[in-house]
């Protein structure tokens, strides 16, 4: 199955890590130039070309503000796209690894959310890209739908332009107050281990729907106040509500993901989310060209 890997969003946040991960293996990067997911024909091509045995698909419609305004466009890209990825990959024989979110839950569980818990969006995107799940399982069998949370990694946001440490960073070093949100519990998750924790899961070849995050839980406003510590900063922070930045979208409350199908398979846990942070901030600090004014 890892004969011959194409990953669909080579260029972004956990595409450039995936590309990492599988590194030894001589991935095929492909991004939006050389592969639409909206275009059929595209899609074929990229396969008749490079004859993948697994195709991984990192691409989506994931600022979850403009998922709530432009909602054909997230439909189109998270559902009917991913649709037409799963039924060229079905009628090719390639085996799918599809990324997406905890966002396909309410927020309303008491406890970390395992694989088979039930399922209830609460906006767009989440809809929308429980859409997505619901299709390609409905074409193939042949499927890892990876559901993840609060991704941060080197090459950063496709769509953002910058991660959640990068701006907590950047605002402290420039002397500014923060609030951060101290109410929306989840389980923030760097790229590099999720990436690895994929390659791990495919290298099983057991397909289905599994959960890959850094293990543990925490608020945004706790997950501020360890980078804070670790990164040696002592910023100005005051925990608020989500109340405090109105948004178009509702998002979920508590939705920290539980490993349960890793742990099925045997696999070790990924890393603690306080770990994830260290490895982030090592890895910053020993990449050239990414400055402390980057961050």
């Amino acid at each position: 199955m890892t004969e011959r890997i194409v990953v669909i969003g080579a260029s972004g946040q956990l595409g450039f890590d995936l590309m990492r991960a599988f590194a030894d293996l001589g991935p095929i990067g492909v991004d939006h130039a050389t592969v639409d997911i909206e275009r059929i024909d595209t899609i074929s091509g990229m396969i008749a070309r490079f004859k993948p045995t697994l195709v991984i698909n990192t691409a989506a419609f994931h600022n979850v503000e403009h998922c709530e305004i432009h909602t054909d466009r997230a439909f189109a890209v998270n559902s009917v796209a991913i649709d037409s990825l799963a039924a060229q990959c079905e009628v090719s024989g390639v085996p799918l690894v599809h990324i997406s979110t905890d966002y396909v839950f309410d927020g309303l569980a008491s406890e970390a959310y395992a694989e088979e818990a039930p399922v209830n969006p609460i906006n767009v995107y989440g809809i929308s890209k429980l859409a997505g799940e619901l299709l390609i399982r409905q074409r193939t069998e042949r499927h890892f739908i990876v559901r993840t949370s609060g991704l941060y990694g080197l090459r950063g946001s496709s769509t953002k332009g910058h991660t959640f440490i990068q701006r907590m960073l950047a605002q402290a070093y420039a002397g500014q107050k923060l609030a951060v949100v101290d109410d929306m519990t989840f389980s923030p998750s760097f790229t590099l281990h999720v990436a690895k924790a994929i390659r791990d899961i495919v290298e099983r070849g057991t397909f289905g729907t599994f959960h890959v995050t850094n293990t543990g839980q925490c608020t945004w406003y706790e997950f501020a106040a360890e980078i804070f510590r670790q990164a040696g900063l002592s910023p100005d922070m005051t925990p608020v509500t989500t109340e405090a930045f109105p948004s178009q979208a509702r998002r979920p409350k508590f939705s920290p993901l539980r490993n349960a199908a890793i742990a099925r398979l045997g696999l070790p846990p990924l890393p603690g989310w306080k770990e994830g942070i260290a490895d982030y901030l090592a890895e910053r600090v020993s990449s050239p060209g990414l400055r402390r004014s980057a961050m």
